[in-house]
């Protein structure tokens, strides 16, 4: 299929970016990457009236370290992190992870922004920022604001941006000395969307933080599962995953999502590093 007809726009800075996406007769939508969203028009999913290209904005592009975090531009591609020094130096959960985010051709193009911003509850991105305490930060015609990540995804395809509000970027703070990360998922192809996944941190006995993704209606944190860690261990953390939010679909039932994410949570621990 193809997509309906819409208006294209590329505009040259942030603040003409904004100034577009705030015309509400326009039914305008940020172009990212594209690579959910060009599907998705295809398929009659969506059908905004105007897309806002993003790919021309300069300044929502790169990454730098500073004062122990590092700041990842909304519209810096996956590739672009896998390739990048400064991410296996100082956050190397993305380096465990983003092997398998879709292929190859589709790393290329998406950018870490986009999947922020759509917030699809199969996709890794949202539970590595949940893990790693990040930040996002967006900008909107009445001026910047920031949230963490924990507040910033509510429910399927659903966020706390706001109407005509972009994310601008992604603060998360540099890996500590004591920290060790794991990950695991499941996929019926590598590349396909995970059944079940999990990111994990630990920083010691004390501290360790799990987010699942590809089992429920968003990227969740396993509270429970963390305290039971510190007091239990593994086993303990495996055994207290019940009262998380499993949800079925296409892929598995509930009960099977519920299996997955023990198994896959054992195996991210046995790999953590």
């Amino acid at each position: 299929m193809k997509a309906p007809d819409f208006v294209y726009v590329r505009p040259g800075s942030i603040a003409e970016a904004l100034a577009l996406l705030a015309d509400t007769d326009a039914d305008a939508t940020p172009l990212a990457g594209g690579q959910s969203l060009m599907p998705m028009m295809n398929f009659r999913v969506a059908a905004p009236g105007k897309l806002v290209d993003l790919n021309g904005l300069a300044e929502l592009r790169g990454l730098r370290v500073e004062n122990g975090m590092v700041r990842i531009g909304a519209m810096t591609r996956y590739a672009e992190l896998l390739a990048s020094d400064d991410i296996r130096e100082n956050i190397p959960l993305f380096g465990l992870a983003l092997p398998h985010v879709a292929h190859a051709a589709i790393r290329n193009r998406g950018t870490i922004g986009g999947s922020v911003a759509l917030a699809d509850p199969a996709a890794e991105i949202p539970a590595l920022l949940l893990v790693l305490e990040a930040e996002i930060h967006m900008q909107g015609l009445a001026g910047t604001r920031a949230i963490a990540a924990e507040d910033f995804f509510l429910g399927l395809y659903e966020t706390a941006l706001q109407e005509g509000e972009i994310v601008t970027e992604i603060v998360v703070p540099a890996r500590k000395t004591t920290e060790q990360f794991g990950f695991y998922e499941f996929a019926r192809r590598h590349g396909d969307y995970a059944m079940a996944g999990v990111a994990l941190k630990v920083g010691g006995p004390d501290h360790c933080r799990i987010g699942f993704f590809g089992v429920a209606d968003r990227a969740i944190r396993a509270t429970r599962a963390e305290v039971a860690y510190r007091d239990g261990g593994v086993p303990a953390a495996m055994a207290a995953l019940d009262d998380l939010p499993f949800d079925g679909d296409l892929n598995a039932a509930a009960k099977t999502k519920r299996h997955l994410a023990g198994i896959a949570l054992k195996r991210a621990f046995e790999g953590i590093s």
